[in-house]
């Protein structure tokens, strides 16, 4: 058997940040399923991911068990700054002094390692990040 790729991944959060979760799905380039029946929801290249609206009181902590983070992958470097420019927008800020070039999570000097890191209303943890040959004079 070979289930190596992610079919979907749910997401429980509070209903009144759809807005948010609707302008970050389209901003990744996700085909997005606005709220309908109490969802958000993006697909793309065979993903899908499901904002699902919860009454719950907890919140996510990323730095507890489970989850830490869900990574997006951009295809250039002005495709993560793009994505860190809706931040803002959205009420939403940067994490880590990003964006920036990650060299130590790289190391070969040839490769680039480019992330925006943010929290989202619900304090669920993404990162969009640009792997890949470094641009001369970067």
């Amino acid at each position: 058997m070979s289930a190596r790729s992610i079919n979907h991944l749910q997401f429980n959060v509070s209903p009144d940040n759809f807005p948010f979760y609707t302008a970050l799905l389209g901003a990744l380039g996700f085909d997005v399923f606005p709220d309908t029946e109490g969802y958000v929801a993006g697909s793309g290249d065979g993903t899908s991911l499901w904002f699902i609206g919860s009454d719950a009181a907890d919140v996510q902590d990323y730095d507890q068990r489970g989850v830490n983070h869900v990574s997006f992958s951009a295809d250039s470097v002005v495709a993560v700054d793009e994505i860190a420019a809706l931040l803002p927008t959205v009420d939403v800020e940067p994490l880590f002094e990003t964006p920036r070039r990650r060299p130590d999570f790289i190391g070969d000097g040839d490769t680039d390692y480019y992330q925006v890191m943010f929290r989202s209303p619900d304090n669920l943890l993404f990162e969009v990040v640009y792997t890949g040959p470094l641009a001369t004079g970067a």
